[in-house]
This record gives structure tokens, C-alpha cells and sequence, in this order.
């Protein structure tokens, strides 16, 4: 190029592409993705309804962390600039969505229990459901050998060998010394600090007739209702079986009707044996834990709806 292509060049006024200011390049914003919302277990449900029940105190742990971040329960400061946590819709919601899961899972001998169990918590007992009790039965005392045959039975020859001249003393302490596990359906006692007014009940709940005859072949499990309690009843729904089909030392209820809306009636009293608690069975009962009204049905339904009269003797 010569010298004056270059002057030339050099007078032109620059390209207005070469002035403009370079534009930086941007990107499209990236959001990180959010995080997986926790998987809720049935410590995260019964803690939903701990708080449900309670005044909302929060306990700060990992529980309450999940179910904050999974919108089932708000944190709220009130004036006083104390917390509270309050259950949001949504929370409400997986509780009563939860209660009518765990309704349709129950079978017919779990709803007749808890149906009869109401019934016993609003006449005032505590109540408690499948208890573990260790219980002492009678039993015949120990076969001996036949004098005809000299042979010993298939049932002494398991049992501990008892001494060559055993007395009548010695038969009687090992029949007292049997002991078999009661799992009785409800158990139940007086709501009384007086130990002579407890008057421990046992009921067994039957739901259809094959599971009350097999119950009734077995002696020994209903001695060690017998042994646990002052009455024992069976609870089967009407038309099951007869009053006369039931030992005549046992009470009868049936229940007239569905399991929702059904009455129950006693057909026969139990009879009444003099009982007292032993210490096992008072330990079992303070590990265990009894029923609560709230727990199976709400109790204050038979209070009425809203706008109904009030009942006798409550006008103000």
C-alpha cells in the first residue's frame, strides 16, 4: 500500500461499528433446583397430631423441621414474642385423610373393640386394649400309671417326673403352680383410687360365630380371664349365638345393628367373683398405656350440633 492510500485511509471518520462499546454477553439465569420435599412417616403424622391437640409448643428438632418445610405447620410469634406452631390446611388435611385410611383399614373385630371400648370410657373406666397379662389357671393334676396296664400316658412322660409316693399335697402345689399368657381384647377398671372399688372387667370381643366357638373350647384361656378380673363378658354382635351357648359364670353383650350407628344391650349379667389385682398385673398395667375418648372417636359429638336445643336441665 502506498503512502498516500494511507493517508487517505487515515482522513475517513472510523466506522461507527468500531466505536460502539462492546455488549457483554449474558446468560440465562439458572435456578438451582429445589430440593425434594421430605418423606413423611408415622412419626411425622402422630407429631402432626401432637401438636394438634397440644397448645403448639415447638420442640426445635428434626421432626418439626420436615413438617415446616413440607407446609403442614407454620411457626407464629405472638405479642408476647413467644412461638407457637399451628397446623396450616394442608396439614389438617393429611390428619383426616390418615383417620379415614387407618377406619377402612380396621377389621370387624377391631371396630367392634373400639366401638365397645367407647362405650366402656363413657361409663368412667380406664380402659386398655390387647394387654400381655401372665395369669394362673387350675389344672387336673399330673396322670398317674395305670394300675392295669403299668403303662404311663404320652403326657406324664413329657412332663418333670414327680416323686415315687407323691401325697395329695404335692398334686395340689404343682396344679396351683400353672401359669399361661391372657391377651385379653379390653381390660378395663374403675376409674377410682380406692383399690376395693376397682372392680376389674375383662371383655372379648367375637366377632362372628366360628371365632366364638374356637374361643370357647379352650378352658384354660377363659380360667385365666376368670383369674384377671372380678367379671368377664363376651361382646359379639346379635344373632352370633345365644346367651344359653355362653358358660353360664360369663356375661353376655350384643351389639343391635351396624358397627356405626348400632346400640349395644346386655343380655346377661356376668357373674361377680371377688378379685384382686396382683402386683405383675399392676406392673403391666403402668408399662402400658390405656385408650383415650380422642383417640377413637371425637367425644364431643353427643354434645350436639350447633343450634340444637339445649338438653333438659341445661337451660341457663
Amino acid at each position: 500500500m502506498s503512502d498516500l492510500s494511507i493517508a487517505a485511509a487515515a482522513l475517513l471518520p472510523p466506522s461507527p461499528s468500531l466505536l460502539a462499546p462492546s455488549t457483554p454477553m449474558t446468560l440465562p439465569p439458572t435456578s438451582a433446583p429445589a430440593p425434594p420435599p421430605p418423606s413423611l412417616t408415622r412419626v411425622h403424622r402422630t407429631r402432626l397430631m401432637q401438636v394438634w391437640r397440644s397448645a403448639g409448643w415447638p420442640c426445635k428438632d428434626g421432626i418439626e423441621i420436615d413438617l415446616l418445610a413440607a407446609g403442614l405447620l407454620v411457626l407464629q410469634v405472638n405479642a408476647d414474642g413467644r412461638e407457637a406452631l399451628r397446623l396450616t390446611d394442608a396439614g389438617i388435611q393429611l390428619l383426616a385423610e390418615s383417620r379415614q385410611q387407618n377406619t377402612r383399614a380396621l377389621s370387624g373385630h377391631d371396630r367392634l373393640a373400639q366401638k365397645f371400648a367407647e362405650h366402656l370410657l363413657a361409663s368412667g373406666r380406664v380402659v386398655w386394649r390387647e394387654l400381655s397379662l401372665r395369669a394362673q389357671i387350675e389344672t387336673p393334676p399330673p396322670a398317674t400309671v395305670a394300675p392295669s396296664t403299668g403303662e404311663a400316658p404320652a403326657a406324664l412322660l413329657a412332663a418333670e417326673p414327680l416323686p415315687l409316693w407323691a401325697d395329695e399335697e404335692a398334686l395340689q402345689k404343682a396344679a396351683k403352680n400353672t401359669w399361661r399368657m391372657a391377651r385379653p381384647d379390653l381390660f378395663s377398671v374403675r376409674n377410682t383410687s380406692v383399690e376395693a372399688y376397682l372392680q376389674p372387667m375383662v371383655h372379648e370381643i367375637k366377632f362372628s360365630r366360628a371365632d366364638l366357638l374356637s374361643d370357647l373350647r379352650h378352658e384354660a384361656k377363659r380360667q385365666a380371664y376368670q383369674w384377671l378380673c372380678c367379671e368377664c363378658y363376651y361382646v359379639f354382635p346379635a344373632g352370633v349365638a345365644k346367651p344359653n351357648e355362653i358358660p353360664s359364670e360369663f356375661g353376655v353383650w350384643v351389639l343391635h345393628g351396624s358397627l356405626k350407628e348400632g346400640r349395644f344391650e346386655l343380655l346377661r349379667p356376668a357373674r361377680h367373683m371377688g378379685c384382686t389385682l396382683p402386683f405383675p398385673v399392676w406392673l403391666a398395667l403402668a408399662k402400658a398405656t390405656p385408650l383415650r375418648a380422642d383417640e377413637l372417636e371425637a367425644p364431643q359429638a353427643t354434645l350436639g350440633e350447633a343450634g340444637d336445643p339445649p338438653a333438659a336441665g341445661l337451660q341457663p
